[in-house]
């Protein structure tokens, strides 16, 4: 009985290192920045349409949808504008969105 105790002990600590490990690994991904222009947003979808720059190491340019990390910043972005994220090595996310401001703007 108490070799079946050891054992069930020995997995759980198993299981627990590893769900450890796992969160340590998806922390330290590499991240890159994103830059790219709105052609549409989606907000029932929760998604934009972005024509995206070439990042290098993580993507090359091209257009697609992107799911957001806030979606709240869908109720700022518009069609036309540019955009910057940060991305992060096997997440197609974007994250941080922040909307640049126009060329000749003084803000």
């Amino acid at each position: 009985m108490q070799r079946v105790y050891r054992f069930i002990t020995l997995m759980a600590l198993a299981a627990m290192l590893t769900t450890i490990c796992v969160g340590l690994a998806a922390a330290e991904k590499k991240a890159y920045t994103f830059h790219g222009k709105v052609e549409a947003v989606d907000q029932k979808a929760g998604t934009m349409t972005v024509n995206g720059d070439e990042v290098k190491g993580w993507m090359g340019a091209m257009t697609m949808d992107y799911k957001v990390d806030d979606v709240a910043v869908l109720k700022s972005v518009k069609p036309g504008d540019q955009i910057m994220a940060t991305v992060y090595d096997g997440d197609m996310v974007l994250h941080r969105v922040h909307v640049m401001p126009k060329q000749g703007d003084s803000k």
